[in-house]
Formats: C-alpha cells, sequence, structure tokens
C-alpha cells in the first residue's frame, strides 16, 4: 500500500491511559487532523475497540483504538496498511516518559517503526533504544530536541514588515483547545476565499503539518521573541496570506506554563482569540491554583499587548447540549464578547469577525 501524496509515513499514536484526556492532547490532535501522517490507529487499552474519534469527540473518525502496540501493528498490517511510524500521542506534565511507556515503545522499535516524539525525555539520547533503533533500521526523531543557539533568531523588528492581518489564538489554561480552534479557523477562512497560514508554537502542530512554527518550550529564552518573529514573518514572505493565526502555548497567568507573553511581544497580533473552558476551577493539573477570572485574563492581555481580545472561543468539558448554549450566552453578557463553540458549531462566526477586522486594519 502507498502512502498519500504529501504524507510522510502511515502512524499509529501511542496514547495508553491518556486518550481522551488532557493529557492526551498530542493524539487528539492527530487523530482530528495531520496532512504530515496518515493515522492508522490509536493505542489506549481503556479504550480498546472503540472509534477513536467517537471517544474524543462523539464523531466517528474511522480510526480505531487498540489495546496495545503489537495488537495495532497486527491489525494494521492484516488490513493491507503497513505502518511506518509509531507517534507517541501521551503530553504529560513536565514532558517525561515513565518507564513502562518507554518498554512498549521498544515493540514498535524491535518491528522497524521509526518512532516520533514531542516531549522532553529525549529518545535518541537513550542508548539502549538508540542502539536497538539501530539494529532494526529505525529512526528515534525527537521534534522538541532544541536546535543550536547558531541555527536560532534573535528579534530584529522584521515583523514590522508583516502585513497579514495576525490573530493570537491565545487561551485561559493550558491543555484547552488553543491548537484545534486554530486550525478550524484557518480552514475556515481558507473555505470563504481568505487566504490563512497558521504558525504552529508546539510539538503536536508540526506533526499535524503547519507549514511554520516552532516548539516555544524547548527554546532558550533570550531567542524565543526572535524565532517567533522569524517564524510569523516566515509564513508571510514565503506565502503573503491575508490573515496568520498563531497558536498560543499555556496560559498568562498558569503557574507551570505562563506562555502568551512572547506571542504578544514578539508577534504583535493585530487581535486576539481566547479560548476558555469555564467548567475548570483549578489550573490543568494543579488543584488548589485556582484559575483566574475571564475578565482579568482578557484584561491582562489587553493591556500587555494593547490590542483587542475580540472573541471567546469555548473548551465544552464537561458541558453538553443547552449548557454549553448557557455558557456562551454568560460569557457574553459579562465581557461583551462574541462567544463560539467552534468544535460543536464550527469556525463559521468566528471567521466573520476575523474577515470584518481585515477590513478595519
Amino acid at each position: 500500500m502507498t502512502t498519500p501524496s504529501g504524507i510522510e509515513g502511515r502512524a499509529i499514536v501511542y496514547c495508553d491511559g491518556a486518550f481522551g484526556t488532557t493529557n492526551g492532547k498530542t493524539a487528539h490532535g492527530l487523530v482530528r487532523r495531520s496532512k504530515r501522517y496518515s493515522v492508522l490507529s490509536v493505542v489506549d487499552s481503556r479504550h480498546a475497540g472503540k472509534d477513536a474519534g467517537e471517544v474524543l469527540d462523539g464523531r466517528p473518525s474511522g480510526i480505531p483504538v487498540e489495546a496495545d502496540i503489537q495488537s495495532a501493528i497486527d491489525a494494521a498490517r492484516d488490513r493491507g496498511e503497513e505502518p511506518t511510524h509509531l507517534i507517541v500521542g501521551i503530553a504529560p506534565d513536565g514532558g517525561r516518559l515513565d518507564p513502562a511507556a518507554r518498554s512498549d515503545l521498544r515493540i514498535a522499535v524491535e518491528q522497524g517503526l521509526h518512532v516520533v516524539s514531542g516531549l522532553h525525555d529525549y529518545l535518541s539520547d537513550d542508548p539502549d533504544l538508540a542502539q536497538l533503533a539501530g539494529r532494526h533500521g529505525a529512526t528515534l526523531y525527537d521534534v522538541r530536541k532544541p536546535k543550536p543557539t547558531s541555527e536560532l533568531n534573535f528579534f530584529t523588528g522584521k515583523i514590522g514588515e508583516v502585513e497579514s492581518l495576525k490573530v493570537a489564538l491565545l487561551g485561559t489554561d493550558s491543555a484547552v483547545g488553543k491548537r484545534t480552534t486554530a486550525w478550524l479557523l484557518t480552514d475556515e477562512l481558507e473555505a470563504r476565499g481568505i487566504t490563512a497560514e497558521m504558525v504552529g508554537t508546539g510539538q503536536t502542530a508540526w506533526m499535524q503539518g503547519a507549514r511554520h512554527g516552532i516548539i516555544l518550550d524547548s527554546i532558550v529564552s533570550d531567542f524565543m521573541a526572535g524565532e517567533i518573529e522569524h517564524a510569523v514573518w516566515s509564513a508571510w514572505a514565503e506565502r503573503r496570506p491575508e490573515v496568520i493565526v498563531i497558536e498560543g502555548q499555556g496560559s498568562l497567568m498558569n503557574p507551570a506554563y505562563p506562555g502568551g507573553f512572547e506571542i504578544l511581544a514578539a508577534g504583535r497580533p493585530d487581535i486576539v482569540v481566547l479560548q476558555h473552558a469555564p467548567t475548570r476551577e483549578d489550573y490543568d493539573g494543579f488543584p488548589g491554583h485556582a484559575m483566574h477570572s475571564l475578565d482579568r485574563q482578557i484584561e491582562a492581555i489587553e493591556l500587555i499587548s494593547g490590542r483587542p481580545v475580540v472573541a471567546v472561543t469555548l473548551n465544552h468539558e464537561g458541558l453538553e447540549g443547552d449548557a454549553i448554549d448557557a455558557a456562551c450566552a454568560a460569557i457574553t453578557s459579562s465581557t461583551g464578547l462574541p462567544a463560539f463553540d467552534v468544535l460543536r458549531d464550527g469556525a463559521g462566526g468566528l471567521a466573520e469577525i476575523v474577515a470584518s477586522s481585515r477590513k478595519r486594519n
């Protein structure tokens, strides 16, 4: 079986024990979309036998969930789909790989599968795993492994040359759906005839096939601003899109992942869209660290950037049906901003706001 044009390989996504949780966000992104890999299956013993899309979004994706890596390999071969890659789809706090998962990855390497990981524990630095990969013709690719500083860009001010409308898709927390909303907005703008480019800032966006981007949390701090600037400027210089959507990271006030400031300072967005999970009381993974209010987070973003938050997009975890509509209405009542659940309803309303902002700028 051949690999579709533009696809780099046929992948099994490893997410045992984490699919459907905030620690499974890399796997979630790959199930929802990937232009870099053809996703054959997801591994999570808790959901074996189910459809990954049904588990994740209540909509079938045609991607099965398998109990373990060997079962996933065997099932793919039985379908005539020889797997070429295993992608580590878990994203635990701190980006660390536990020993049980490392043992599971050996099975894939022994079968000659290339392993792609976005964790901070670099597989290629593990001498035993690297030796095993060498014996079986497999490559260990660590997406988060930083480039040497000689290859990094320092901020120059060339962001001022960018003529595209720049939209920062920030969040009130980590693992809140920023990347998914950024892709949906980009796709909707393109469908409306507005050229748009998404600049990724994390490992999952790269795995999904983003043409331009960086892995923000693996960059030496002196070069973060320059790398953001260069990624946005490159998207403009190479493609001249009407709109550039910049994926956010963490949140301004998250105690462990205080992302967003560099994006505001160096990416210099014209407008901001803010992704929010209204049912969360504490920051993700940190009980006792209460979420700052939505109003306070909007105030902080606008104070730092001098640019408006033009809409709030909803992460509907813990909500269903009419409760989602009520949450959107409550956000609008509290903030005066339009609120959308783009995962459920699509990005049409959000795209209209962005298109209107483009005309004004």
